[in-house]
């Protein structure tokens, strides 16, 4: 990776990849509309580092590993299928109760709730095989591999900046939403959405299959 063509395409294709549907953007949205503008940050904060370690792990080699190794893959597959149905029935369950409110942010207090939804995310981007494959294949596209701390470093960080920016734009328009979404019947409908889609994405991921 030696010139800033490459520097921007690079940033380009994990931007477009972070702006494409999935369960990194459902998290963020119910997040963003049902626990507020800092949880929804939180959570997409937690996803940038994500894709910080898959950029990272795809560098070094360690991605390729579980690439490569049927067990390895198949064994994160599955956690985080489970993971996904654990957020999507969550999500359905409150979707249920009167009010629609989310039970782990009324439990505690602010803060706690951020790190949770720094959590979230985080977990929902690093239990998702389909980021290593994504990123074994970009990443020798633009760095060797006898590539150089520095390389590795510097393809990480415009990695985490673009999709952090992309997440945090998606926190902060929900969030200017919030007085909307504080409404019962709308909390409701934000819970039965985006808990469908959650277990969706995870039988999706599921039936995932290595290419």
């Amino acid at each position: 990776m030696s010139s800033m063509a490459q520097v921007a395409a690079f940033g380009g294709i994990v931007l477009l990849g972070a702006m494409s549907p999935g369960p990194d953007f459902a998290v963020v949205v119910r997040r963003s509309a049902l626990s507020g503008r800092l949880h929804g940050m939180s959570a997409a904060t937690g996803i940038a580092v994500g894709v910080f370690v898959w950029v990272v792990a795809a560098a070094t080699g360690i991605a390729a590993v579980l690439a490569a190794s049927a067990m390895a893959f198949t064994v994160v597959k599955v956690v985080g299928a489970a993971y996904l149905f654990y957020l999507g029935a969550r999500a359905l369950i409150s979707a249920l109760r009167t009010g629609g409110g989310f039970a782990l942010d009324a439990a505690g207090p602010a803060r706690r709730g951020a790190g949770a939804a720094f959590a979230e995310g985080l977990l929902t981007n690093v239990l998702n095989p389909k980021a290593a494959l994504f990123f074994v294949a970009l990443v020798p596209q633009f760095v060797s591999s006898g590539a150089s701390a520095g390389e590795t470093l510097v393809l990480s960080v415009i990695a985490l900046a673009g999709t952090v920016a992309w997440f945090l734009l998606v926190a902060n328009v929900v969030g200017t939403l919030r007085k909307v979404f504080a409404r019962p019947a709308v909390r409701r409908v934000v819970d039965g959405l985006t808990g469908a889609a959650l277990i969706g994405l995870g039988i999706k991921l599921a039936a995932a299959t290595r290419p």
